[in-house]
């Protein structure tokens, strides 16, 4: 195969909603360049995108997929991704390796849910975006409803560059602005004849034209000055303008195609290699110490691996982008994350499954190899050791269960099928919960999750369940109070002797040391002589005092006292959930001088502790997240209504780009499915995010219930 420069080189990433027709599109621009000799289709399961298993049983994209086609001298990498918000993660890795976005638009919806998904992450992304309006051949096609939802949505960057002639099942025509000329294309698609605009559409092009002459000299200092002198600018002054527009991500152009009938696909890939930036146009990407690496040849070699797949027979590809120098075949490269080698034995540029060898590959370009050690999604290879890239920031899990397999031994399988998954997809995260003893999955919705479970059940072979994950409580206590405890046993021989005498308290920060009590009406003095501060592992603290005065505890028990009392913090005395924020104050106790060792006030501790919290006034605190819902206003009393049986606290309510905004705090326990619920209130259109807030306590109602849960639980035991 060619080998490619660095300003030949494309890359783009194919987004939109599901259904308009990105993984059509992408397979008709491998058929235009030559690529594939054969289009295929979604239905027949044939297409170069969606040539995994899974995908073809649910016939969609799931995974991004890594492609290229060839048109004139240029090589354009093209990653196809997946419309589902469960699927987030293919879209924003294929992002962070694209230097434009082509976003794709049904003609019959305009901009759709997905279409806003996706366009939030160009803009946190700051990737320009060229919009396709896909599907024009379509009975219900309707173009200018569609240009009009974008031109509300997006605004002034819209440039149209193009409109069909008879948009519906007749279309056959472009008219294109840029060039000023008119594209007709046979019955069933094919190569166009290029002629004149007939007289009858030449006021509306003319119009456009002039618009767009204006929007592409508004992005360069000196085709404005063109444009004042001679009121127009030439074909390739508005081209060089258009450029500019994209890499200051200034300007949104408009195309328009039927990708299944092959009609406009040649006149976007001549646009794509003529207009769209090259990776040595844009700005470098920074590294974790901030440091600008250059999209230069001559640099050094370093490349970032933005996908990793496994595959039975072959074992795992990693897919990578070449962000400076030239790499070659054979290459020795550092792994900057964990400090191995790694041989390049093999490069591959990729069209889904097919994958055709090259001897070299120069920044800019895409790539796979096989057979890496020890390299993995985000990695940085270099032959600078002192160059590393941030990892991809990816969203947090929006919807949580737990899994356990059905086959007694599978754990270790379990537990291996799982890490692999969650390398090819980082969105999975795997948590093996002490607390909970429940393995938790968490995903970007149910549909997500499944698909994992088929994996499981279909690549690894471990058969597995979900199971309702538990919820993490807190425990803490509100007020004052005193305890102690005395353990005592005989049993022959050395016996085993510890009283332990305490008070406890909620812990406040910047809560002076105090010095009297009142507990049990009495009052009770402490002399702190020392104290420690333990920041805990589940968050929160705690504060252990040692407050014995005249020797009635020898202070080599104390470490064991304070052990006990973790103990009991790790699995709290309400509902066996973790304690937290609690200052221990031992003022007293009483030793034997020959029973008295190290688990006796280790259970001394443990027990007046336990004691002491159920008098304290204590509470169970439950996590609650801070939930963001985008919503069309025509469902935004259902979703309202939905919210609030959820326990919700609404924060705020605002209007965005078309969408209406819930801001609301809702506890964790009740967003169980609620993408699922979200979808099937809105038909699909709305979408949220989640992430950790704060603990808050929950009502007594609920505290009740969980209460006599766990102790029926305990009587079961």
């Amino acid at each position: 195969m060619k080998t490619y420069q660095t300003n030949q080189v494309k890359n783009i990433a194919l987004l939109g909603n599901s259904g308009s027709g990105k993984t059509t599109l992408a397979e008709s621009m491998l058929m235009e360049g030559g690529v594939i000799s054969r289009k295929g289709e979604v239905d027949q399961k044939t297409t170069a995108s969606d040539f995994r298993e899974i995908e073809q049983e649910n016939q969609r994209s799931i995974y991004s997929s890594v492609l290229y086609t060839e048109y004139g001298d240029k090589k354009v990498n093209i990653l196809d991704v997946p419309g589902a918000d469960d699927f987030i993660g293919g879209v924003i890795s294929s992002l962070r390796v694209s230097d434009v976005a082509v976003m794709l638009i049904n003609s019959q919806n305009g901009v759709e849910v997905g279409t806003e998904i996706h366009q939030r992450y160009t803009e946190k992304y700051n990737i320009p975006v060229v919009y396709v309006i896909n599907k024009c051949d379509h009975d219900h096609a309707n173009f200018e409803k569609s240009l009009e939802s974008l031109k509300e949505r997006f605004g002034s960057k819209i440039a149209q560059l193009q409109f069909p002639v008879n948009a519906g099942p007749t279309f056959d025509s472009i008219v294109d602005v840029l060039q000023m000329k008119l594209y007709k294309y046979p019955k069933d698609g094919g190569k166009p004849e290029i002629g004149e605009i007939p007289d009858d559409l030449k006021p509306q092009a003319e119009e456009l034209h002039g618009e767009l002459v204006e929007k592409a000299a508004e992005n360069d200092e000196s085709l404005m000055e063109l444009f004042f002198e001679n009121d127009s600018l030439s074909e390739d002054e508005m081209r060089k303008g258009i450029t500019t527009g994209l890499i200051e991500n200034g300007i949104s152009p408009v195309l328009c195609t039927s990708a299944e009938k092959d009609i406009g696909v040649g006149r976007l890939l001549q646009f794509i290699t003529n207009v769209f930036p090259s990776p040595c146009d844009t700005e470098g990407e920074k590294t974790v110490d901030d440091k600008e690496i250059k999209c230069d040849p001559s640099g050094d070699t370093t490349l970032i691996v933005f996908k990793s797949e496994y595959e039975s027979h072959i074992g795992e590809i990693n897919y990578f982008k070449v962000l400076s120098g030239t790499l070659t075949e054979g290459m020795d490269l550092i792994n900057n994350r964990t400090r191995s080698k790694e041989r390049l034995s093999q490069l591959f540029a990729v069209a889904g499954k097919e994958r055709n060898k090259v001897d070299k590959l120069f920044a800019g370009d895409i790539g796979a190899t096989v057979k890496l050690k020890n390299t993995k999604t985000d990695n940085t290879l270099s032959t600078n050791q002192n160059i590393e890239m941030p990892a991809t920031d990816y969203p947090e899990p929006k919807f949580r269960t737990a899994i356990r397999t059905l086959t007694e031994g599978d754990e270790e399988k379990l537990g291996e099928a799982l890490t692999r998954i969650h390398e090819a997809d980082p969105t999975v995260v795997v948590e093996y919960s002490k607390e909970l003893k429940q393995i938790i999955l968490g995903g970007q919705g149910e549909h997500h999750l499944n698909l994992v479970k088929w994996h499981l059940d279909n690549t690894y072979k471990v058969e597995t369940e979900f199971l309702t994950p538990k919820i993490p409580y807190r425990e803490t206590i509100t007020k004052v109070a005193q305890a102690d405890y005395r353990h005592k046993k005989q049993s022959g021989g050395a016996g085993q002797f510890g009283e332990v005498y305490m008070i406890i308290e909620p812990y406040h920060e910047g809560a002076a040391d105090p010095t009297t009590f009142k507990a049990g009406g009495k009052d009770i003095k402490v002399n702190v002589r020392n104290k420690d501060e333990i920041d805990l592992e589940w968050g929160g603290k705690l504060l252990y005092y040692n407050c014995i005065v005249g020797g009635s505890i020898d202070a080599r028990f104390l470490p064991a006292i304070l052990k006990g009392i973790m103990e009991k913090m790790e699995e709290g005395p309400l509902t066996g959930s973790y304690a937290r924020d609690i200052r221990v104050f031992v003022y007293d106790g009483k030793m034997h001088p020959v029973d008295s060792n190290e688990i006796s006030f280790k259970l001394a501790g443990r027990n007046a502790f336990r004691e002491a919290f159920k008098i304290a006034g204590p509470k169970i605190m439950e996590p609650v997240y801070d939930v963001e819902v985008l919503v069309p206003g025509d469902r935004m009393g259902d979703v309202m209504s939905d919210l609030q049986g959820r326990r919700a606290i609404v924060q705020g309510m605002s209007s965005e780009k078309g969408f209406e905004k819930i801001a609301a705090k809702v506890p964790l326990a009740e967003m169980n499915k609620y993408s699922t619920a979200l979808s099937s209130l809105t038909g699909g259109r709305a979408m949220y995010s989640m992430k950790f807030a704060e603990y808050a306590q929950v009502p007594p109602d609920i505290q009740e219930q969980l209460l006599k849960s766990y102790e029926a639980k305990e009587a079961e035991e």
